[in-house]
C-alpha cells in the first residue's frame, strides 16, 4: 500500500508552521510503519501492543505539550493535536493510551504537583519508562462525576483509600494510578483531591473489562482500592474540588477533537481507493452517483472538522481557549467520524466486515470515543448551559 499523503481538501497545510507539518509527517511515517503492520492482530487478539511504547516515547508523544525541563517535547498545542490525529489515523486505542499517558496523568502532576512530584514522575512518564492510568469514573458516576463515592480517609501524615473506578483506559499496565476521591463528605464537592496511587500498593488491584465490543487493542481495566494507604507524597497538594479533574478531562477532549479527525482520514482514503479499484456492472464504482455522494459528504465533513480543530488550537495556544469550545470539538468531531466510518464500511459492502479494511474497525472504536470523556449529549447540555446560562442537568 501507498504511504498515506493525508486529506487536505482546502490546502490546511499552508495554514501550519514548518514545525508543525514535520511533527505531524514523522509521526504519520511511523504509523505507517509501525502500528498498521501489527493492529489488525491486536485489535483481533483484544490486546494492546506494548511492543510499540519504545518507538511512542522516542517520538516524544507523551506530554508533547509539557515543557522540556521535565523531558517533554515542548511543543504547541496545534502540533500536539496533530500527534494524536496521526495515532488515531491508525488505532483509537492507540490514540487513547498516549492520550491518557499525556493529558490525564502526566498534565495533572504538571498542574497540580509539587515540583518534587513532576521531577520524580514527568521524565520517566514522557520515556514511556512509567505508565498512568486515571481513575475518576465509577461503576455508578460517568456523566456525574460529582457524585463519585471513592473516599481517602486521613491516616497519620498519609491517607487511606476505599472505592472503584471503572472503564480505566491503562489500567492493567499501569505504574501509577491518578485517583480522585472525596476527602470530606459525600455530599462534598470541594473536598474532591488527586492521588498519585502506586499500582502495587497492596489493597490495589486492576482486572481488564471482559466483553468489550469496541477499542479492542485497548487496556481497559476496574480498578479496586481497599483500605489503600499512600504517604503524605501521594497527594497533588494543588488540586481542589472538581474543577481539577474537569480540567484534565478538557486536555483529553483536545486531543479527542483532533484524534477522530485521523480516524475518519483513514476511512475516507480506503473508501476513495477502494472506490476506484473495485469494479461492478463493468465500471468501478466510484464512477456511481450514490458513491460519488457519498464521497463528497465525507470530504466535506473532514473538511470541516480540520478547521475546526486548528481554530481551536490556536486559541488553546493564545490561551484564549474555553472548555465549552473543546465541549462543541470534541462533540462536532465524534459524530463526524462516526458517519463517515460507517459510510465508508457500507461503500466497501461485504468487505467492509473485514479486519484487513479499517474502516468497521475505526466504526467499533469511535462508538467508545463519541461516548467516553463527555457523552454526545452531556456536551450538548454543556453548550446549551453555555448559551443560555441555564443548567438543564
Amino acid at each position: 500500500m501507498a504511504a498515506f499523503q493525508g486529506i487536505d481538501y482546502y490546502d490546511i497545510d499552508s495554514l501550519l508552521s514548518e514545525d508543525e507539518r514535520m511533527v505531524r509527517d514523522t509521526v504519520r511515517a511511523w504509523v505507517d510503519d509501525n502500528l498498521l503492520p501489527v493492529i489488525e492482530e491486536a485489535y483481533i487478539g483484544r490486546h494492546f501492543p506494548r511492543e510499540l511504547i519504545p518507538g511512542l516515547a522516542e517520538l516524544g508523544v507523551f506530554g508533547a505539550n509539557l515543557p522540556e525541563e521535565y523531558g517533554c517535547a515542548g511543543l504547541n498545542n496545534v502540533a500536539y493535536g496533530l500527534i494524536m490525529q496521526e495515532l488515531e489515523r491508525g488505532d483509537s486505542g492507540i490514540r487513547s493510551f498516549a492520550s491518557v499517558q499525556g493529558a490525564l496523568c502526566m498534565y495533572p502532576i504538571y498542574a497540580f504537583g509539587s515540583e518534587a512530584q513532576k521531577q520524580q514522575y514527568l521524565p520517566k512518564m514522557a520515556a514511556g519508562e512509567v505508565i498512568g492510568c486515571f481513575g475518576l469514573t465509577e461503576p455508578d458516576f460517568g456523566s456525574n462525576p460529582a457524585g463519585m463515592i471513592t473516599t481517602a480517609r486521613p491516616d497519620g501524615d498519609g491517607w487511606v483509600l476505599n472505592g472503584a473506578k471503572m472503564r480505566i483506559t491503562n489500567g492493567s499496565m499501569a505504574h501509577i494510578a491518578i485517583v480522585w476521591a472525596k476527602t470530606g463528605a459525600l455530599d462534598n464537592v470541594a473536598s474532591i483531591r488527586g492521588f498519585i496511587v502506586p499500582t502495587d500498593s497492596p489493597g490495589f488491584t486492576a482486572k481488564d473489562q471482559k466483553g468489550k465490543l469496541s477499542l479492542l487493542a485497548s487496556d481497559t481495566s476496574e480498578l479496586v482500592l481497599q483500605d489503600v494507604r499512600v504517604g503524605p507524597e501521594a497527594l497533588l497538594p494543588g488540586s481542589k474540588g472538581l474543577k481539577s479533574p474537569l480540567m484534565c478531562l478538557t486536555q483529553a477532549r483536545f486531543g479527542i477533537a483532533f484524534g477522530v479527525v485521523g480516524a475518519a482520514m483513514a476511512c475516507f482514503d480506503e473508501a476513495l481507493r477502494y472506490s476506484r479499484e473495485r469494479v461492478m456492472f463493468d465500471a468501478p464504482i466510484g464512477a456511481k452517483q450514490i458513491q460519488q455522494i457519498r464521497l463528497a459528504v465525507m470530504v466535506t465533513r473532514i473538511t470541516q472538522a480540520q478547521l475546526l480543530c486548528l481554530q481551536l488550537g490556536r486559541l488553546k495556544d493564545a490561551g484564549k481557549m474555553r472548555p465549552q469550545q473543546v465541549s462543541l470539538a470534541k462533540r462536532a468531531n465524534c459524530d463526524m467520524a462516526t458517519d463517515v466510518a460507517r459510510e465508508a464500511r457500507r461503500l466497501l459492502g461485504a468487505n467492509g466486515i473485514l479486519v484487513e479494511y479499517a474502516a468497521m474497525r475505526h466504526m467499533a472504536n469511535l462508538e467508545s470515543v463519541y461516548t467516553y470523556e463527555g457523552t454526545h449529549d452531556i456536551h450538548g447540555l454543556i453548550l446549551g448551559q453555555d448559551l443560555t446560562g441555564l443548567a438543564a442537568y
